[in-house]
């Protein structure tokens, strides 16, 4: 019943609002889930490692690292089954120094129940849209359903400095829906990725850098303001493996305060840690902890031309009422062959 009243506020709250622009705090907040298992395990730490596919999202300059055209499958339980999440992307490395993206991902919530045409009046009678004051119960039989929608699309750019240094940029066009409502906005993200020496990655990803519109259809435009996160992992030889210990961190404007790690003023910062063990790339196992206070672990086999990640994340148990666990699994396909190896390797 409270889940059918705070909706049916919500969707009133979009009828009543005429032509306006705000800064939504939160506004961009279901682009920021992460794709890809591997990332997922380790706490979604990837801006200063990621170098595959998945850089699309996390990094676009982390694409120039590919040497061979990638394809990525993700499909996600995000919050036990309440959450439907899903993710492809392609990736083509071209000449010796560029490569060329498309990312897609849908976020959806199905089955929301809708009261609107269910209110009744104390005499029984049903209550138009628009006069909730009259409002007293509802008719259950009369409840409907709908879905939440997500999509966004990412086409990204990245192109290979110098041995060391990499730069790359994404367009992002993003389609929302809610019941009969929708919304469309584009925005912009640029990266880079720095190896000042062997083994030491240093990363940064400025993400809604000119600050992303999303116009609704009933008016109100909500801009996402810019998010900068900064990384750096470092790899070491063990166990005839390697290590590779990572720290991301993330710097909002929207004033989120105690919603944060840690703020000054209306700053905000986010710390996001993970470590991985990849033996000879056989298989890997990782663990993290993510900036929503959730523990995560995972593990990926690598098979000839076909990289398996799965990943598991759980918020702390001391919290009363814990939200369901995480799960996601991915895939990645490499087009390994000689006659789609980038040009001069």
């Amino acid at each position: 019943m409270k889940r059918i009243i705070l909706i049916l506020l919500f969707l009133l709250s979009l009828t009543s609002i005429h032509s306006q622009t705000v800064i939504g705090k939160y506004a961009g907040e279901f682009l920021a889930i992460g794709v890809g298992g591997r990332a997922l395990g380790m706490g979604s730490v990837q801006t200063a490692i990621v170098n595959d596919v998945t850089a699309g999202y996390w990094n676009p300059a982390g694409l120039a690292l590919l040497n061979y055209p990638q394809v990525a499958l993700m499909h996600e339980e995000h919050f036990g089954n309440l959450v439907n999440y899903n993710y492809g992307a392609v990736a083509i490395p071209y000449a010796n120094d560029m490569s060329f993206g498309l990312s897609v991902m849908r976020i959806s919530v199905d089955g929301i129940p809708d009261s609107r045409d269910a209110g009744l009046d104390i005499r029984a009678n049903p209550v138009p849209r628009g006069q909730y004051q009259n409002f007293y119960r509802l008719d259950y039989s009369k409840i409907a359903e709908f879905s939440n929608a997500d999509w966004v699309a990412y086409l990204t750019f990245a192109k290979r400095h110098s041995e060391n240094f990499y730069w790359g940029a994404n367009v992002k066009l993003i389609s929302r829906s809610l019941a009969e409502y929708n919304a469309l906005g584009i925005g912009f993200d640029v990266g880079v990725i720095y190896i000042p020496i062997e083994n030491l990655f240093l990363g940064a990803n400025i993400q809604d850098v000119t600050t992303t519109l999303v116009a609704w259809s009933t008016g109100r435009n909500e801009l996402i303001t810019p998010t900068a996160k900064v990384g750096a992992a470092y790899s070491l030889k063990i166990f005839g493996g390697t290590i590779t210990p990572a720290l991301d961190l993330d710097l909002r404007f929207e004033n989120r305060r105690y919603a944060s790690t840690f703020n000054v003023g209306p700053v905000s910062f986010d710390a996001r840690a993970g470590v991985e063990f990849n033996y000879k790339n056989i298989f890997a196992v990782r663990t993290g902890y993510n900036d929503v206070k959730q523990f995560t672990i995972g593990a990926g086999i690598f098979l000839p031309k076909l990289q398996v990640d799965y990943s598991f994340a759980r918020f702390s148990q001391s919290q009363i009422e814990r939200l369901p666990d995480t799960h996601r699994i991915s895939l990645i396909i490499t087009l390994e062959q000689p006659k789609f190896l980038r040009d001069g390797i």
